[in-house]
């Protein structure tokens, strides 16, 4: 691996492309928090601020929640040819804005350029597919257990979603709820993380120029100080009957705990600790690829990238030499540098929970083989690409998810063995391994406790696939033909005396 040299300072860009505001996006308006009060957005590749973003607290939520369920009333109404072409519009929209919005995600997520570019088509596959999508909600004529009656089954929108979305990928995962949503009839409120809402906004200003009616999209905006006031109020709220949140396992079950009082409909896509199982019979190189591709995606920071690595005995010496050969191919440096495949990590803490990784498990007997080190030339968030060898389950890279550019290698002797190994933890989002041996590729698919499986290939995730985990990695899943479900329900119909 390598480091760009690029001149950080000059890569920064003090104004944001695009956005006109940093306010609340609520009934069609851009708002200013009604405490007046802001919280700042800084670039974690250099600790430059971005901008004042307006901070939304219980009065703008509350008012958000109204404007949404008034909007529902109509939004609902409105044929699923009209939704469709609302969100054909949309994603024609963001398509067409597509440099601009890179650059702000870029610049407020650290992702290099390239990544960014994709994430947004990623993001904009949602839309598309959804609008689809909206024109195939059917219902069901079921033959009734008497004669002359008749049972019809409606799908009918939920109604007020809110929807909870994370810093890593800030773009595609607030589309991938909100385009169902949308579609299926329902109106939304959307609260980006704090470190990433500029792309939520974004996002907002281009639904207001597609023409989504009012009331329809809402994006409040807050710092950390104001979430727990602002979730509490759409916790609270009767008018929301819909919740769904992705991050991280320890507060999704509190927010779980929450949606309870008022039995919320709720989707959940927690934490992983995904394996990565390489047999013997696997293409080697092909495997590697697999790695670099889906470990080191925005610098190790998804909830589906391997977190542990298991090898079979027989080529564990050879693929850790090919992968650490590998990855000379990846350069750290600023997300503005087109030559940089690997931005920054998103904060402090991220780093500071790799080093503790990778201390704590070399105190247990792991080795590190590459890497291991901040780039502190490149500025403090900045953090080598990682392998560790002779590393097991017990050790703490094992058992927690680093969300990092930390390869962790640990060796096993069987099938059997593996598959006991990847199951051994409560997540079960994500599984990948590589076999060419056609009979235990169906063996091992059935056998991994997880909601997904990347057989010979680390690229899981696409619009067309349901993405959702097992045990506490979640509730529910998006995208696919089955995303649009989380944001509908069934209500029979039984007619007599036909």
């Amino acid at each position: 691996m390598s480091s760009s040299t690029a001149n950080i300072s000059r890569l920064a860009r003090t104004e944001i492309p695009y956005l006109k505001n940093y306010k609340a996006y609520i009934g069609g308006k851009w708002k200013s928090a009604a405490s007046n009060t802001t919280f700042p957005v800084f670039n974690p590749a250099n600790g430059e601020k971005l901008a004042d973003v307006s901070n939304s607290g219980q009065a703008d939520v509350k008012e958000a929640v109204l404007e949404a369920a008034q909007a529902f009333q109509s939004w609902k109404l409105r044929t699923a040819k009209e939704r469709s072409r609302y969100l054909k519009k949309w994603n024609e929209l963001l398509m067409e804005r597509m440099e601009d919005i890179t650059k702000i995600m870029t610049m407020e997520q650290g992702k290099p350029i390239v990544e960014a570019k994709t994430e947004v088509a990623y993001a904009a596959s949602f839309i598309e597919w959804f609008a689809e999508e909206a024109r195939r909600v059917y219902g069901d004529l079921i033959p009734a257990p008497t004669a002359n009656s008749k049972v019809v089954v409606m799908k009918q929108p939920v109604g007020v979603a809110a929807l909870w979305t994370p810093w890593n990928f800030p773009l595609a995962m607030l589309t991938r709820k909100a385009a169902p949503a949308l579609a299926a009839g329902c109106t939304v409120i959307c609260k980006p993380a704090e470190d990433t809402p500029l792309t939520a906004l974004a996002l907002a200003q281009v639904a207001e120029e597609a023409g989504i009616p009012a009331g329809v999209f809402n994006i409040v905006p807050c710092s950390r100080d104001n979430v727990d006031e602002v979730t509490d109020v759409v916790m609270e709220s009767n008018l929301v009957t819909k919740f769904s949140f992705t991050g991280s396992t320890i507060v999704g079950k509190l927010l779980l705990r929450k949606c309870a009082d008022t039995v919320k409909k709720v989707s959940v896509e927690l934490g992983g600790n995904a394996a990565f199982i390489v047999f013997n019979s696997a293409d080697v190189d092909a495997a590697v690829k697999g790695v670099l591709s889906a470990k080191f995606r925005n610098s190790g920071q998804t909830c589906i990238s391997p977190n542990r690595i298991l090898i079979q005995e027989g080529i564990y010496d050879q693929f850790s030499a090919k992968l650490v050969e590998g990855m000379k191919e990846l350069v750290v440096g600023n997300g503005l540098d087109t030559k940089s495949s690997q931005g920054p990590l998103i904060n402090e803490k991220a780093v500071l929970k790799v080093e503790r990784h990778i201390k704590d498990s070399v105190n247990q007997g792991a080795r590190v083989i590459c890497g291991g080190n901040r780039l502190e030339e490149l500025g403090g968030t900045f953090f080598e690409p990682t392998v560790l060898t002779d590393v097991t389950n017990e050790m703490p890279v094992s058992r927690e998810e680093t969300f990092g550019p930390v390869a962790p290698l640990l060796r096993f002797k069987n099938e059997t063995e593996a598959i006991a190994m990847a199951n051994a933890t409560e997540s079960g989002l994500a599984g990948y391994f590589y076999s060419q041996d056609f009979k235990q590729i169906w063996r091992v698919a059935e056998a991994l406790d997880v909601g997904m499986v990347g057989v010979n290939s680390g690229f899981i995730s696409s619009e067309v696939s349901p993405f959702g985990g097992v045990k506490q990695s979640g509730i529910g899943s998006e995208a696919s033909k089955y995303g649009i479900d989380e944001y509908i329900d069934l209500k029979s119909v039984n007619f007599g005396g036909m």
